[in-house]
């Protein structure tokens, strides 16, 4: 039953969600051309892994969302050991398409409303009891775009306090719509998310003891 207790012992997927990412840490970290910038790049992970080992015996999550969560974890350590402007895929993307810039960013960006929108489904409908529907379509969609507006207030704040700085954090790379640009990819990631995932997450919601 949702909320209720479950075994002391942490959940497989967590443990090997845990594993990759502090691999993962340690490789971003050995290579990481901007440690301040790697710092920035991957506190949101390292927020994320703690909040879900301290809530793992109330609400363990399906292993679609922990399987995302890592993914989302892996991307961000890769733009914070290379820095987003930096990450070689995204020249890679650059030479295949003719991009005017490295566009790994936006992965970064998509990645951050595609995962957060699972992530809310997921509490919504377990935690709160949501019923599906709309509503629950348009809270999930409106959480992403939140948290992405949250992180572009953060990246300008960076802006504020670091001044030049702040260049490796922000990589706008002089373009003057990153930040809109940002949000839509997030608004896209959620969107998509929600319509090739949301049966396969209702299964696995179902399947939960």
């Amino acid at each position: 039953m949702d909320g209720s207790p479950v075994s002391h012992f942490a959940p497989r997927p967590l443990l090997l969600l845990t594993v990759a990412w502090l691999l993962g840490l340690l490789a971003s970290f050995w290579i990481a051309v901007d440690r301040a910038t790697w710092l920035m790049e991957v506190l949101p992970a390292v927020i994320a892994l703690a909040a879900m080992w301290g809530t793992k015996r109330r609400l363990e999550l399906t292993s679609l969302l922990y399987l995302l969560i890592a993914i989302h974890g892996l991307i961000l350590m890769l733009g914070g050991a290379y820095t987003y402007a930096r990450v070689p895929l995204g020249f890679w993307m650059q030479d295949w398409f003719g991009f005017a810039r490295n566009n790994y960013d936006k992965i970064g960006h998509f990645a951050q409303g595609f995962i957060p929108a699972i992530v809310a489904r997921e509490i919504l409908l377990r935690v709160f009891h949501l019923p599906a529907g709309k509503l629950l379509t348009f809270l999930c969609i409106a959480i992403c775009l939140a948290i992405s507006a949250l992180y572009e207030l953060i990246e300008w704040a960076a802006a504020l306090l670091l001044g030049q700085g702040a260049d490796e954090f922000l990589g706008t790379q002089g373009y003057v719509w990153d930040t809109q640009s940002d949000m839509f990819f997030a608004l896209l990631g959620a969107v998509v998310a929600l319509a090739l995932l949301s049966r396969w997450h209702d299964r696995q919601i179902d399947s939960k003891p």
